[in-house]
This record gives structure tokens, C-alpha cells and sequence, in this order.
């Protein structure tokens, strides 16, 4: 067995109860995992007593989805780790798909499916798509979604393409490289914590694709809702801190005092839309990045030091805000 499947848990009993037989079905002689964040809605119990054959490995606490994947990945020895949310239904064939093309593109250091809706399986869904990239300040979006507006699949972006960030909702990635530059960031705790990841990677040379001859369907928002002030403001302190983190030193200033701006913007957007808390999740986001900020520093030093690719693939080089609010280029094929 070359691939361990590992799906990281956190009271997603229910998920575990509709979508695991798939993987154990679809998966081949892959190893599956179901590694728990001390869930406590019976998750464990459920696995031991319906999976037994199942590794399960039983987290102290909750540790997020960084570091309950650092922890997990840590305890095995496998060529290929894929990294699968709980809340995904595989299709037939994924695995041996997403194997085969790693096995032919030894080049080629981790990618992505083509990540659909499951209540729409005709749509994109929101976290990966068809393939994530970012634009110079900080904004991620996806073949197939830019900040809110998700297209329908009409096969537009069914080609194999290189892509800034692959998706943690299922990542396949080769094992040696995931430890070689230091794992997911635990600090992140939550979101954005594998684009950090897959810009390590990028910037020391390494290529990340999105291969969308699968398709798996993801449902969403398991965890924290769409309009969670939580949610916000983890993914604003933790934009901040990947921006840090990888930027060069010519680039992060114009950028961080640009994004000063574009936040406040956005707070107030927030505001005028009636969501005072997550107006102030951004706030409370930016308070806590110039806090912990130079807990970053070394970090920041050795992925300078270690980057051999100052314009990876995949980063727009554009204000994707700008194009996407007054130039009304809503879709990723009118950039």
C-alpha cells in the first residue's frame, strides 16, 4: 500500500455515517484512517464498533485542522497521504486516478480533484473547485469560484492545470514533501492553513495540479456556518499571517498597508449589511496578527531563505476585488 487516506473528525458522527463506506469502497487497498479531534458525539464509538477494521487514531482534544493532521500523518509511513474532510462523498475510481497521475509526474508534488456540490452536483463547490490560485494581496479564489459567485460544471475546466494551492477538503500529497517543509502551520488552527502549506511548496519548486478527470462532492461548511463571526475572523488573521509568512521583502509592506485599506473596506461592507460581529471579527483579526506577529519571524526568514521561485504559478498579478466588484468579471475564464 502506497496511499493512507486520512479523514480528520470532529463531531461529525453523521458524515462518518453517510460517506465512509464510500471511501472504503472506492478507495482500492488504500489504508483509511479516521483521526478524531476528542469529538464528543459518539464519533469514536461509532467508528470501533461499525469500522473495526478502520486505524483510528484518538486525539487528547481538539487540535484544529492543522495540527489534528500533523499529529495523525506523524503516526504513519506511507509514499501518499490524502487528506479528506468527513463531510466528502468519493466517486468510483478517485484514488486510483489521483495515484496514478502522481505515480507518472514524479514532478508533481501534490493535487486536487474537481471538488463539486453535493446538494448541486452540478455546481462547483466553495472550498477548491476546480483548483485554487491568489491574487498579489492576498485573495484566494478557484477555477469554478471567486468570492461568492460559484459557477455551474459545463466541463469548461476539465483540463489538467497547475494551480497556486490545492484544496484541504482533498489533498493528495507526497508524504516526503509535507514533512520536508514543516507540515500544516498549527498556529493557523483553521483555514488557509494548506495554502501556507502548498506556497512552502511552490516557492521551493515544487508543482501542484488540479486534476479534475475526478470529481468528488463536498458538502460544506461542516463545521463553523458560512456567516460565522468565528469563521471571519480566522480567515482574515490567517490571510494576514500567510501573507507574512511568504511575501518577499520588496513586496510585504505596499501589500500589508494596500490590504490596511481593503479591510477596513470590507468591515465596513460588513457593516452596512447588518453583521456588526463579523465587522468586528476583522478588526479583532488584524489586532491579533500585529500581536503575534513575531512568532512568525523565523518562520518568515526560512521560507525566504529557502525559496527558489519568487513568481510561482498561479498568482494573479491583478486586484482581484477591483476586476471582480467594477469590472464585473465574475467568472474565472474573464480574467
Amino acid at each position: 500500500m502506497k496511499t493512507a487516506v486520512v479523514i480528520l473528525n470532529f463531531n461529525g458522527k453523521h458524515f462518518l455515517e453517510k460517506f465512509l463506506p464510500d471511501v472504503i469502497r472506492f478507495s482500492g487497498n488504500a489504508h483509511i484512517v479516521v483521526a478524531d479531534n476528542a469529538s464528543t458525539d459518539g464519533s469514536v464509538e461509532f467508528v470501533r464498533k461499525q469500522f473495526p477494521n478502520i486505524e483510528l487514531i484518538v486525539l487528547d482534544k481538539n487540535y484544529g485542522f492543522a495540527e489534528g493532521y500533523n499529529l495523525a500523518l506523524k503516526r504513519l509511513e506511507y509514499e501518499y497521504f490524502v487528506l479528506l474532510n468527513s463531510d466528502i462523498q468519493v466517486s468510483p475510481n478517485w484514488l486510483y486516478t489521483l495515484e496514478t497521475y502522481l505515480n507518472s509526474n514524479i514532478d508533481v508534488t501534490a493535487l486536487q480533484p474537481k471538488i463539486l456540490s453535493y446538494d448541486r452536483p452540478d455546481m462547483f463547490e466553495y472550498a477548491g473547485a476546480c483548483g485554487g490560485f491568489i491574487d498579489r494581496y492576498g485573495y484566494p479564489f478557484c477555477r469554478g469560484r471567486i468570492f461568492d459567485t460559484i459557477e455551474r460544471d459545463l466541463g469548461q475546466y476539465n483540463n489538467i492545470i497547475d494551480v497556486m494551492w490545492a484544496s484541504g477538503a482533498c489533498l493528495m500529497i507526497r508524504a516526503k514533501d509535507f514533512f520536508e517543509v514543516g507540515g500544516l502551520d498549527s498556529r493557523f488552527f483553521a483555514y488557509q492553513e494548506e495554502i501556507d502549506l502548498c506556497w512552502r511548496l511552490k516557492s521551493r519548486g515544487k508543482r501542484i495540479v488540479c486534476n479534475p478527470e475526478v470529481s468528488v462532492y463536498h458538502v460544506g461548511s461542516g463545521v463553523l456556518g458560512a456567516d460565522s463571526p468565528h469563521k471571519t475572523y480566522l480567515n482574515f488573521r490567517n490571510n494576514l499571517i500567510l501573507l507574512y509568512k511568504n511575501l518577499p521583502h520588496n513586496v510585504l509592506p505596499k501589500v500589508l498597508f494596500i490590504r490596511f485599506w481593503l479591510d477596513y473596506l470590507a468591515s465596513l461592507q460588513l457593516l452596512l449589511k447588518g453583521k456588526k460581529d463579523n465587522a468586528k471579527s476583522i478588526w479583532k483579526a488584524r489586532r491579533d496578527f500585529a500581536k503575534t506577529k513575531h512568532l512568525f519571524v523565523k518562520n518568515r526568514e526560512e521560507n525566504i531563505k529557502k525559496t527558489i521561485t519568487l513568481k510561482p504559478t498561479g498568482v494573479y498579478k491583478k486586484l482581484l476585488l477591483w476586476r471582480y466588484y467594477f469590472l464585473k468579471k465574475k467568472k474565472f475564464s474573464d480574467l
